[in-house]
């Protein structure tokens, strides 16, 4: 059950889920309101939830095949109902590591890139793009996780206001006053 749906002003969402099922069902929500060129920034520490959310959305975007992390080999790749860039770049020593992968075909590209570890490579950031903070406390409840959703754009705000309709819609909430 999703304890809480917090609007932070009106441009940053933040959502508490409690298990990594309702992570996924969170992520394809958003997978669904995705479309050519939208870039995901997944930030956390480890065993935050980024690849869980980030199954989510793929899934959302109309993948059915297994989706992994692609830690060990940066990136992946994935056809839905458009192109999806599964980029992992916590293994990088730093954002001159990403030159070599071309990456702007990826991150401007007619896809969808969704990119673990964003915080890593923030220079090589599209200016307009979705930043997603995830983290968890394993001495309370190793299953919950904290999720803030900020827009960089009209176009991600526009992303989070239906983000939070639907979300609010389609799944049994607690409105609190904050997270932390």
């Amino acid at each position: 059950m999703v304890r809480s749906l917090t609007p932070k002003s009106n441009r940053i969402l933040r959502v508490v889920t409690s298990s990594p099922e309702e992570t996924q069902s969170f992520g394809r929500l958003l997978g669904s309101l995705l479309a050519h060129g939208d870039f995901v920034a997944l930030i956390g520490e480890l065993g935050a939830g980024k690849t869980c959310l980030a199954q989510g959305i793929i899934s959302g975007l109309g993948v059915t095949s297994r989706v992994v992390s692609p830690s060990f080999n940066l990136i992946r790749e994935y056809e839905g109902r458009l192109p999806v860039f599964h980029i992992d770049v916590y293994r990088l020593d730093d954002s001159r590591d990403m030159l070599d992968l071309d990456y702007e075909e990826y991150f401007y590209g007619s896809g969808v890139s969704i990119v673990e570890w964003a915080d890593r490579i923030r220079d090589l950031l599209p200016a307009e793009h979705l930043e997603i903070r995830m983290w968890w406390d394993a001495d309370h409840d190793p299953n919950t996780r904290w999720i803030e959703v900020k827009p960089n754009g009209r176009r991600y705000k526009e992303i989070v206001k239906a983000l939070k309709e639907r979300w609010k819609s389609e799944s049994s909430y607690t409105p609190s006053k904050g997270v932390r």
